[in-house]
């Protein structure tokens, strides 16, 4: 039976990559600082841990290590969205962010890596559209897009292995997350597709880069942005929330002439 650790797995994405792998008869070892609203299912192990806690982490790094657990695949889907005004944020320079996004991704794969199989290990961490660029996100964008680098630096490591390390990168994606009191300044933008991305179509990636089809994809970042950076015009300016919004062509001062 193979087996994974997957982070953020109360609820939203990580709720959903976890019942995908049990459905398929996967083991999964879920961490979260809350519980599941309902039990996931057989072969379910919840870890109650504080990602932000470097102690709380650093303990199930070593937990998971001393336990020799069979693992085969690490899913990092814990996050939050904290705009640039968010209050505790600026109070902390962004360290939350850092450490739930960036620092224990990297603490996790350094745990894991040398128990992950040759040739069938997987390490798939998500990531955020706003890596690209969202206006008022900036220490969000950042921690996201911190990211790419440790997914390419470890997928390089690892490469000789045959171990895999990608990261998916959706854009507003349809969970419980939109409706944190803690982001209530931060618009949710539409996108041109018409609607929000579903955890669902996120956990089909998820799957195909655990799975055989995805052992020959390693230090990637695959985009689902629903349209936004193929579309520009109105899907541009809404991401950078207006900024783009300048004199119109044919005024007194956006004039421009023609060849």
């Amino acid at each position: 039976m193979a087996e994974a650790l997957v982070t953020g797995s109360a609820s939203g994405i990580g709720l959903c990559v976890a019942r995908r792998l049990l459905a398929n008869g996967w083991a999964v070892h879920g961490v979260d600082q809350q519980r599941p609203p309902s039990d996931p299912g057989p072969g379910y192990t919840h870890h109650l841990v504080d990602l932000a806690n470097v102690a709380a982490l650093d303990a199930l790094a070593l937990r998971v290590g001393a336990n020799r657990l069979a693992l085969d695949a690490l899913v990092h889907a814990a996050g939050i969205m904290r705009p640039d005004d968010d209050a505790e944020t600026r109070a902390d320079a962004g360290r939350r962010l850092w450490l739930i996004h960036a620092f224990a991704a990297h603490r996790l794969i350094e745990a894991l890596a040398p128990r992950l199989p040759d040739a069938r290990g997987r390490v798939v961490l998500v990531s955020s559209r706003a890596t690209q660029g969202r206006a008022g996100r900036a220490l969000y964008a950042g921690s996201k897009a911190a990211l790419d680098g440790i997914a390419r630096s470890w997928a390089a490591a690892l490469v000789p292995r045959g171990i895999t390390v990608n990261v998916i990168a959706p854009a507003t994606t349809n969970t419980p997350m939109l409706a944190d009191p803690a982001r209530a300044s931060a618009r949710i933008m539409p996108l041109p597709i018409g609607r929000l991305i579903e955890p669902d179509e996120i956990v089909d990636i998820v799957e195909l880069l655990l799975g055989r089809a995805g052992g020959a994809i390693t230090g990637q970042t695959i985009l689902m942005d629903g349209g936004v950076s193929i579309c520009g015009g109105q899907a541009l300016r809404d991401e950078c929330g207006g900024a783009l919004d300048g004199p119109k062509v044919g005024s007194a001062s956006g004039t421009r002439g023609t060849s």
